[in-house]
């Protein structure tokens, strides 16, 4: 089963911080970010590897 926003909502706060701290992503980046694409941790270090952070 694939995890959604939905599924633990108290977690996404902790998957915005680790998405935040782990790639060059601001917070409010790491945030839509899992909104559009899931909690998938694997898949989103993935995708943020290939976007740009906010200046």
């Amino acid at each position: 089963m694939t995890e959604t926003i939905d599924d633990e909502p108290g977690d996404l706060d902790a998957d915005v911080k680790f998405l935040a701290e782990n790639t060059d992503l601001s917070p409010m980046q790491a945030r839509k970010l899992i909104e559009e694409h899931g909690r998938d941790r694997e898949k989103l270090l993935k995708l943020a590897g290939s976007m740009k952070a906010e200046s």
